[in-house]
């Protein structure tokens, strides 16, 4: 009699589809190995396979996956309000290095504890490459904040999963019916409400790196996509933490200035709020589906906003808003989607099996 291995299907379908619903936070899929624990010469397929109990905390399931959620999206917004506060005084580029640097620092402890696995692949250009634009979408991300409100910024980086659509099109040549097409329209149609070019005199410099981070998150999302197919979680963690720093510094180098010393604790921070902010959502996925935390991340505009409005005197007004909403909308409407598909195809896969194992009976 065959062996109906059910997890094992959903496991090799979740790493086909979940990077998808990391286009807003990259880093989620690279970070998802912390959260289990591999044997020696093995690695860990899927996070949602080996994550603790959350039973543990004593916290209902949806409680515990809300709190972890909203954790992780203040740290993103504190982390976004540290990057603005230093721009004043550093160049963006310095500044994603020292984030890439103390970042590092605070995944020691997880590196060292999980093992480092085997490295060994004939993939090493891929994992560069996606190194390579990860740092460079933080470049964007990083200098636009010394341009535009914190809001604004967090506001435009929400168009991710609009290019991740479009891409998905373009390279992994997958099929994008009309609602998913609608749904991204409208969100670049909240784009443009939010920038509004037309009363502001043209698209900024600030707003235009915005775009352009967003539109590398996406990319490296569906690298990550590719290289899901071939390579373990674990290898795909490792190689981006230790080739993002030695990237990172490279442009650095070119606008160095060493940080003031009352700005040292801001320098840490980067790396604090970055890690933390990550492990803490990686670890709401390790509980719920991503249907089920993805929303959670448009809390982000809350936090900064109130972060730009205390710390920084910003004051967005009514068409930030109504732009904010209709991306927003867009967004979730396409991470609704891309779960239900999700769920179809491990249905299909998971029948299909059990009509070949009952063949064999």
């Amino acid at each position: 009699m065959a062996n109906l291995t059910r997890p094992a299907e959903i496991a090799r379908l979740g790493r086909e589809v979940e990077p998808f619903y990391c286009a807003t936070r990259p880093l989620l899929c690279k970070q998802r190995i912390f959260w289990g624990r591999a044997l020696p010469g093995k690695t860990i397929p899927d996070i949602h396979m080996t994550s603790s109990d959350h039973k543990k905390s004593g916290l209902p399931e949806p409680m515990l996956v809300a709190l972890l959620a909203l954790a992780a999206c203040v740290l993103f917004a504190c982390l976004s309000a540290t990057v603005k506060h230093l721009s004043t005084e550093m160049h963006g580029f310095v500044i994603v290095f020292w984030r890439n640097f103390f970042g590092f620092v605070f995944m020691v402890p997880w590196l060292w504890r999980h093992g480092f696995g085997r490295l060994r692949t004939d993939r090493l250009g891929a994992y560069v490459f996606r190194s390579s634009i990860s740092v460079i979408s933080m470049m964007c991300g990083f200098t636009a904040l010394a341009y535009l409100p914190i809001a604004s910024a967090t506001s435009l980086s929400f168009t991710a999963p609009l290019f991740a659509t479009i891409l998905a099109v373009l390279i992994l040549k997958e099929k994008v019916r009309l609602r998913r097409w609608s749904a991204t329209l409208l969100g670049f149609a909240g784009v443009m409400i939010v920038l509004q070019p037309g009363a502001t005199g043209g698209i900024g410099l600030g707003e235009t790196l915005a775009v352009i981070g967003a539109a590398l998150t996406a990319t490296g999302t569906v690298i990550v996509k590719t290289l899901s197919r071939s390579e373990s979680s674990q290898a795909i963690v490792t190689y981006m933490v230790l080739l993002s720093t030695p990237l990172a510094l490279v442009p650095a180098l070119f606008y160095w200035s060493w940080p003031a010393l009352d700005a040292w604790p801001y320098v840490v921070a980067l790396g604090f709020f970055g890690t933390m902010g990550h492990l803490c959502w990686t670890r709401a996925f390790a509980i719920a589906d991503a249907s089920a935390v993805v929303p959670y991340d448009y809390s982000r505009l809350i936090f900064t906003t109130g972060i730009g409005m205390a710390w920084f005197g910003e004051q967005p007004d009514h068409w930030f808003w109504v732009g904010s909403a209709v991306i927003i909308a867009a967004g979730l409407y396409i991470a609704q989607r891309e779960a239900f598909l999700r769920r179809s195809k491990t249905t299909e896969a998971v029948a299909t099996q059990a009509a070949k194992s009952k063949d064999e009976l």
